[in-house]
C-alpha cells in the first residue's frame, strides 16, 4: 500500500495532480486541495504521475 503525502507549505494549488489523478486529487469549493491519503493500488501509476507533474514537488509517496 502507498500513502500520499502533500506538503501543504509547498503546495501552491497548481492542480497538475488533479489532471494526472482525478480519482485521488481534487479541489474543493474553496479551491483547496483534498486527496485520498491511501489510494487503491490500481491508481498508483496515476499517483506517481501526479507526483512527477507537481511543479513544486509537494507530493511524496511512502510505502506502508
Amino acid at each position: 500500500m502507498t500513502r500520499v503525502i502533500v506538503d501543504r507549505a509547498l503546495c501552491q494549488v497548481h492542480a497538475q495532480c488533479v489532471f494526472a489523478a482525478p480519482e485521488v486529487f481534487e479541489l474543493d469549493g474553496d479551491d483547496q486541495l483534498v486527496y485520498v491519503t491511501e489510494p487503491d493500488d490500481t491508481l498508483i501509476d496515476a499517483v506517481e504521475e501526479a507526483a512527477r507533474a507537481c511543479p513544486v514537488q509537494a507530493i511524496s509517496l511512502e510505502e506502508v
